[in-house]
């Protein structure tokens, strides 16, 4: 969506107390501190550090490019990622890589776990430059604030695209609001493809999103999720042995097994 279709809603007043226009466009800043990379040279968390995310942004000017074009300085919060990834990123890889286990045999041949897990681990890397007044926002989000929010996910592939992910990872990354109906965000042409390690992650990440409480909802319960969830299945965003494989493991999980992975 145009950014420039956005603004005159904002601009006659449907909106006052808002993530407004009037950011400095060149505004780069960092909270927190920086802190040296602790982890394994093989580890995903080492895309996860300030020093690795700082070095990101300053090589790649698309970044603040992205940022700009809806008047949001880059403003790199740690302290956010670091909630993200303690919570909902572990949650979405432990539930995608749930569903991986219980795929037909036939299917498992057909996925990258490695890519499943990092993507899943990886893929709301992109909130880390979202303001915190819009990721936390106690009420539904505005047009401009949903176009900003939507933002985060090119973002996460922007951080990361540079860097010695595989194209598989990068491409869950990008695309994990896509689905194989080409509905969702961002944008996808007539190549696109949401192939079964991006559409295990997305569901993975729906799940954990519906069945968590976040500031501007409350969690909701297994089942009430899971219905949800199959609408996609219905209207042909999502494969049905994916589903499936979904249900499986939270009915495990609910009876004590645990995955094998």
């Amino acid at each position: 969506m145009s950014i420039e279709f956005l603004r005159p809603l904002f601009q006659n007043g449907v909106s006052v107390n808002r993530i407004g226009t009037n950011y400095p466009k060149s505004n780069v800043s960092f909270n927190g501190e920086l802190t040296s990379d602790k982890f394994e040279s093989n580890s995903t968390n080492r895309y996860t550090t300030e020093f690795y995310l700082r070095k990101a942004i300053q090589t790649n000017p698309k970044i603040s490019k992205i940022l700009n074009e809806v008047g949001v300085p880059v403003k790199l919060n740690m302290e956010q990622l670091n909630n993200l990834l303690n919570n909902h990123a572990s949650d979405a890889k432990r539930i995608a890589e749930g569903i991986a286990d219980n795929l037909p045999f036939s299917l498992k041949n057909k996925i990258n776990l490695k890519a499943i897990s990092d993507g899943a681990y990886l893929h709301d890397l992109g909130k880390a430059l979202i303001p915190e007044e819009i990721l936390n926002k106690n009420g539904k989000l505005d047009p401009f604030e949903t176009e900003i929010m939507h933002r985060h996910s090119i973002l996460g592939y922007e951080l990361l695209k540079n860097s010695d992910i595989d194209k598989t990872t990068l491409n869950i990354v990008k695309n994990h609001h896509q689905n194989a109906k080409k509905t969702g965000y961002p944008f996808a042409d007539k190549n696109f493809n949401a192939d079964l390690n991006l559409q295990i992650v997305s569901i993975a990440d729906k799940y954990s999103a519906l069945t968590e409480k976040r500031a501007y909802k409350e969690a909701l319960d297994e089942k009430t999720a899971l219905t949800i969830i199959y609408k996609d299945v219905k209207d042909g965003k999502l494969h049905p042995f994916v589903f499936k494989a979904l249900v499986n493991y939270v009915n495990k999980i609910s009876a004590g097994v645990t995955t094998t992975y």
